[in-house]
């Protein structure tokens, strides 16, 4: 049974996608409290919400603050906060055990004492690790994750599933492909733009040409994904994959950054990756099946490349 939101508590409200969610959110009249410490997130991405009188913000701690009192009266809670550096867990593991796991298992605390009624979860399509299914379903196991991060936001997930069983509360569990866009921080594109703008002359690319394949989703359309999935799941917990129908190859995103440059005669410099990827615990191939939430009236409306080309040129005049 599909049931109304009056007012969402969003974590990681600051952040890339978590700020484009509140500003959905707000257009649809529904009352949002923000939550960020402001660590990874900006205010200036709240900008449009801090001027709306239906929207409130909190500097706030998920690892330090509990958040009982201010989600009285919350119908849902958005879930976003999580450390955004994914290539950081082979180097120091810490950090994605207390800002992804442990925070999130301190949230769902508060929202288990506040009896919130629905907890949204943006998960990741690290869960699957190495697949040999593709595009890969949400029903697809067993899920093996390469990276620490995509094993802990697996734990999440389980830990989600868990509370929602316990104590009623439905869930959604959403699990992204790469999603690029504006108020993005770091990214290929970023990376790309940074190296290319130091000399216009040589890239060099970490792999092995022509890179890894992997679907990349526009922030617009990730956004409007969580809002279908989210008002229209049914079960006490729900899975979704939200990805673009194709994907694209490092050098592929390489050509685009440079045309969107307008650079001329760029030699990539392949410098070697791991295992035929990237860097440690990098993927090498990610498609998602979107069949389930496309069955919902979802569908995404850019391609990887023109995600990729938008958000291009997004940072370009930034």
């Amino acid at each position: 049974m599909t049931v109304t939101t009056k007012t969402a508590l969003v974590t990681g409200a600051a952040g890339f996608i978590g700020s484009h969610l509140v500003d959905k959110l707000l257009e649809k009249r529904i009352r949002v409290i923000g939550v960020d410490n402001l660590s990874a997130g900006k205010e200036e991405f709240l900008s449009l919400a801090m001027v709306n009188d239906r929207f409130e913000f909190h500097r706030l701690d998920l690892l330090e603050d509990d958040l009982t009192d201010i989600l009285g009266g919350v119908d849902a809670v958005y879930h976003l906060a999580a450390n955004p550096d994914v290539r950081s867990g082979s180097l120091d593991t810490r950090p994605h055990f207390d800002q992804n796991i442990l925070a999130t298992y301190m949230l769902l605390e508060s929202c288990r004492k506040a009896n919130v009624s629905k907890f949204v979860f943006a998960s990741t399509s690290t869960v699957y690790g190495e697949v040999d299914v593709m595009p890969t379903p949400e029903d697809y196991g067993p899920l093996l994750p390469i990276s620490i991060y995509g094993a802990s936001k697996l734990a999440c997930e389980a830990m989600v599933s868990a509370y929602s069983h316990q104590y009623n509360m439905r869930s959604v569990i959403f699990r992204f492909a790469n999603v690029v866009g504006p108020r993005s921080t770091h990214n290929v594109l970023h990376d790309f733009i940074r190296k290319l703008r130091e000399n216009p002359n040589q890239l060099e690319i970490l792999g092995a040409e022509p890179g890894t394949s992997k679907s990349y989703i526009h922030v617009s359309d990730t956004v409007s994904g969580i809002l279908t999935g989210s008002e229209k799941a049914e079960n006490l917990v729900e899975v979704y994959n939200i990805g673009s129908r194709d994907w694209t190859f490092v050098k592929d995103i390489a050509n685009i950054v440079v045309n969107k440059m307008s650079l001329k005669e760029v030699i990539f410099n392949w410098t070697g990756g791991v295992n035929g990827g990237g860097w440690v615990g990098d993927v090498r191939k990610m498609l998602l099946s979107t069949k389930k939430l496309e069955k919902l009236g979802w569908v995404p409306e850019l391609t990887s490349s023109e995600a990729v080309e938008l958000a291009t040129m997004d940072i370009l005049s930034e």
